[in-house]
């Protein structure tokens, strides 16, 4: 039976970039509160943020006016900034973003319009001749260059925000190995049980991904989607494969698939990825092809809105289920952009789980969602570009939880 208690200001629970962005931001307006942030793993940026793609993303293809467009265009600035004054590892090297038949022009404009409204600076329509002066080995009709484009070290941003945390904040601590099980209202008091030790705390924040639902719903807040894991798998290029790719390459998304397709991205240790393709998941973390939970299985393939969105993206479902097994098929994605990519040019490499948030209708959370109730806030929906996102998402709930727990 756990009796330790420690007491905290506010503990915010998950230690990604967007949980350790939010403590670090709150903690900034308001250096006196003891600010303790909860990870269930044995090191922080365990789940997503270890295991995107690692691209700053610039903005382009958001609507205009969403959170997702401003807080990717604001955070952006604010991470590369961020990135320059505590030297984390990171490379403005732009991107191209590639047409390879004349139906992809009309969305192509789209997003490029959507770029211009969105205020994304060095952007500029290119021809097919530039796309080869770019990028020598790929072939397109037209393109988007995206100069603001870069790639950064994820994991050592939130390394870097955990130890500010740490070091400016007299009595703020991460806490590793400790996950949030239950949770037991005190009057204007909330108990974290965890299985380590209890924490009591005025104020909460869940900024939880793969579990925010969960998380959610055991504290009493509630919400009325639910979230569904989607891997992603990459593959690696070879030695005579990274020769052909010098920065970061993308398809024209398609406009009625949920995600922006495979793509080639040189990452910050020179190595290249590509991918990655998005496959329902039977374990919420599960990194595997095989990886199976009979909870996370149960849940997803009971929520209604789970089956309305495979009704809807059956084609496109079938699709990357056919990459997932099949690397013949997935190099001949890939080959849409680079026709020379051959077998022995891609490695089987590393999977990560996007956490997509689904109504009961079937309908993907497309934006970021972040919700109040009481003296709890939780971070419901983060995809990408949240990592990109991240400063600019804890300034907002920042500001949310100034008003919500009327802090000074």
């Amino acid at each position: 039976m756990i009796t330790d208690t420690s007491s905290f200001d506010m503990v915010v629970i998950g230690g990604g970039c967007v949980g350790l962005a939010t403590a670090f931001k709150i903690n900034t307006r308001y250096p006196h509160l003891k600010i303790a942030v909860l990870e269930k793993e044995n090191r922080v940026s365990a789940h997503q943020t270890g295991r995107n793609s690692g691209v700053i993303h610039s903005g382009i293809y958001y609507k205009p006016g969403s959170y997702k467009a401003k807080n990717c265009v604001d955070g952006r600035r604010e991470l590369v900034a961020f990135a320059k004054q505590y030297g984390i590892q990171h490379d403005i090297c732009g991107k191209i973003i590639v047409a390879t038949a004349e139906e992809e022009l009309a969305h192509m404009n789209k997003v490029y319009q959507n770029g211009l409204a969105n205020g994304v600076e060095d952007i500029r329509l290119i021809t097919a001749q530039d796309i080869r002066d770019i990028e020598p080995y790929c072939e397109g009709i037209s393109g988007i260059w995206v100069g603001c484009t870069g790639i950064i070290d994820y994991v050592g941003f939130t390394k870097k925000l955990a130890e500010l945390l740490e070091q400016k904040f007299e009595g703020s601590k991460v806490f590793l190995n400790t996950e949030a099980k239950d949770f037991t209202k005190d009057g204007n008091k909330t108990i974290i049980k965890t299985n380590r030790q209890n924490f009591e705390t005025k104020y909460m924040i869940a900024c939880t991904g793969l579990q925010s639902d969960r998380v959610a719903r055991k504290e009493g807040t509630g919400t009325a989607t639910a979230i569904v894991g989607f891997r992603g798998d990459y593959y690696d290029l070879s030695e005579t494969g990274r020769s052909k790719v010098r920065n970061l390459i993308y398809p024209v998304p398609n406009p009625q698939f949920p995600f922006l397709g495979v793509h080639f991205t040189r990452m910050v240790d020179g190595s290249v990825e590509c991918g990655p393709n998005a496959v329902f998941v039977f374990k919420r973390e599960g990194y595997s092809k095989t990886a199976f939970n009979i909870k996370d299985t149960a849940e997803a393939l009971t929520y209604s809105g789970t089956w309305k969105f495979f009704a809807k993206h059956w084609r496109f479902g079938l699709d990357e289920y056919r990459g997932a097994f099949s690397k013949p098929y997935f190099l001949k994605r890939l080959q849409k952009l680079i026709p020379s990519l051959t077998s022995s040019d891609i490695i089987p490499g590393r999977a990560g789980v996007r956490a997509m948030a689904l109504s009961r209708e079937g309908n993907m959370i497309d934006d970021f969602k972040i919700e109040a109730k009481g003296n709890a806030i939780h971070v419901l929906n983060a995809p990408s570009p949240a990592a990109t996102a991240a400063l600019a998402i804890g300034n907002a709930v920042q500001e949310m939880a100034t008003q919500q727990f009327k802090l000074a």
